[in-house]
């Protein structure tokens, strides 16, 4: 697809922006079949942000997306149509919105509920410096679920500063939108008073429900909208058909929210996760299960259809899931929280008070731990070691694969303090009996003054393809598989007689297993050269690329094998 120009987009008939709307709707379709990414998303908003670009003047005006993975509409309409075959592969254009990208994308997005505040900065910063601009937050139906859109709703009139907060419904998040929320705003869009009204005490001015998929409808509404923004906020309610124009997608808009090619064959942590604990909750009525939107993406699904009463999806509200879980485990139940690493992020205080404060039996089942490669920045799981390290009473485990991680679901049904168990997406399957707490363990034993202590699958890989390549140069080293990094096998590392110590995480270098090495060392004349990722917000690309750029590099592990080697 060719760049398409301010002056085409703003001239054209509505007949023409209907054949660019297709253009658009085929290579979103097209490039994300062949590289992966959000489809049925983007292919629902195709209209709504050709309507916008042809209403409003970006990047004079400024549109915050929530989220952000509905903006590939977006960068074809903003000079990227003839990068866009490079959509989420390294060096290429961003998945999500990105200002050092484009003077197009006005604010970094990835995480759901931001854009309604976002939005009333930018429009407040505005007015302070007398400028003149339209502010435009495209949020979707999923994350009105989100806290943090209300807690902006309640500076609207506070701030004073007139936004256009575009509510992109199409009854969907990642799975169907879920809760009261989606109540409130059907019963908007059928013309009853008192959501209007509530919006309204909110200083909101409502207009709906308008046909997102229908440009007929869309631009004059879209006109009406940027007028009654000289009076005030706006809040336009749109419907829009997820997977718009591919019946597939319109028929499995959860199926098709996010495209992995190549990865159907592929064992996930997250099958397992489903298996395990309908298994054990068939044994065990105090287990519950909770997700916050991601029913489906967590393997979750058979728990839900067999357990429906145990079972609590609770929309885009990750501080509330952690609350709900500490409350019921306070009256005798065993709670399962499944969870991106990235998203328990949103949740760290209510870890820290609700659940570890109260020493309650929360199991958080932590998905796309390390890097996740091709969403970027804002979904890499790379500081979850770090942030959990230091909470009291927590336990933190790292399975070496799939197998030692049904082990540890099947230990955590009797472990009586906080834990959690984080994993990457996919892995091996293994014949693991059962996991002591705090037990280490040791998968190649050697009398080499080098000892290897790896962290989760990924690292234990990378160990025994630098041990492979280093046995190859006769060297050799003891591998030790580091399965907690809450609490330390202090019994084992006391008994290591080695002198050289590396260490392998795939988390942050700081704070994470290299770090509580190094303490637990401190003072003992030991060699320990840690290896984790960099101090960096790393971009999106391939998994293994980006470990080896970021701090776990084949190469530099074996250089320092050598070295120690040498010295003997």
């Amino acid at each position: 697809m060719k760049n398409i120009s301010h002056g085409e987009l703003k001239n054209a008939s509505v007949s023409q922006l209907k054949e660019i709307c297709e253009q658009c709707r085929k290579e979103i379709f097209e490039t994300v079949s062949r590289v992966g990414g959000h489809l049925s998303s983007n292919l629902g908003t195709v209209e709504l942000t050709v309507a916008l670009h042809r209403i409003f003047d970006f990047p004079k005006d400024k549109l915050v997306f929530d989220v952000g993975h509905q903006c590939y509409t977006h960068k074809l309409l903003s000079g990227r149509a003839d990068r866009f075959s490079t959509l989420r592969q390294k060096g290429g254009i961003s998945g999500f919105p990105k200002r050092e990208e484009s003077e197009f994308d006005a604010y970094d997005t990835g995480h759901a509920g931001t854009a309604v505040s976002a939005a009333l900065g930018i429009a407040k910063a505005r007015d302070i410096k007398g400028e003149n601009f339209h502010v435009i937050a495209l949020v979707g139906d999923g994350s009105f679920n989100n806290g943090l859109i209300f807690e902006a709703f309640n500076s609207v009139k506070i701030l004073n500063s007139p936004v256009l907060i575009l509510l992109n419904d199409n009854g969907m998040s990642i799975s169907p939108t879920v809760g009261g929320t989606h109540g409130v705003l059907d019963a908007a869009a059928d013309g009853k008073s008192e959501p209007v009204k509530l919006f309204e005490q909110f200083g909101l001015d409502y207009m709906g429900e308008i046909n997102g998929n229908d440009l007929n409808e869309l631009l004059p509404a879209l006109e009406q909208a940027k007028e009654r923004l000289k009076h005030g906020c706006v809040l336009m309610h749109v419907h829009t058909k997820k997977g718009q124009g591919y019946p597939f997608c319109e028929n499995a808009p959860a199926e098709t929210h996010g495209v992995c090619p190549g990865c159907a064959n592929k064992s996930e942590y997250c099958t397992a996760l489903g298996e395990e604990l309908t298994a054990l909750a068939a044994r065990d009525g105090r287990i519950v299960a909770v997700t916050a939107a991601m029913t489906d993406s967590l393997g979750l699904r058979p728990f839900f259809n067999a357990y429906p009463e145990r079972a609590f999806d609770v929309g885009i509200c990750e501080e509330h899931a952690s609350v709900l879980c500490a409350s019921m485990a306070t009256e005798g139940l065993k709670p399962y929280y499944a969870i991106y690493s990235t998203f328990l992020q949103r949740a760290f205080d209510e870890i820290i008070h609700d659940v570890c404060g109260q020493n309650l039996p929360v199991t958080f089942c932590i998905d796309r731990a390390g890097i996740t490669g091709k969403d970027g920045e804002t979904h890499q799981g790379v500081f979850d070691l770090s942030y959990l390290s230091f909470i009291p009473n927590l336990v933190v485990a790292i399975p070496k694969d799939i197998g030692e991680f049904r082990a540890m679901l099947r230990m955590s049904v009797d472990c009586p303090s906080p834990l959690a168990i984080r994993y990457p997406r996919e892995g091996t399957d293994s014949d693991c009996k059962s996991v002591e707490i705090g037990k280490f363990e040791v998968l190649h034993s050697t009398l080499s003054n080098i000892v290897l202590i790896a962290a989760g699958e990924r690292c234990i890989t990378l160990a025994r393809k630098v041990l492979k390549r280093a046995n190859g140069e006769g060297i050799d080293a003891t591998l030790i598989n580091a399965r907690f990094l809450k609490p330390l096998d202090s019994e084992l590392l006391n008994g290591l007689n080695a002198n050289y110590i590396i260490t392998l995480e795939d988390n942050a270098a700081i704070g994470g297993l290299g770090d509580a090495i190094d303490r637990f060392y401190l003072n003992s004349g030991k060699t320990i050269r840690n290896f984790g990722l960099k101090e960096a917000f790393i971009p999106h690309g391939e998994v293994c690329s980006l470990a080896e750029e970021y701090g776990l590099n084949t190469e530099q592990i074996l250089s320092c094998m050598r070295e120690f080697h040498a010295r003997g």
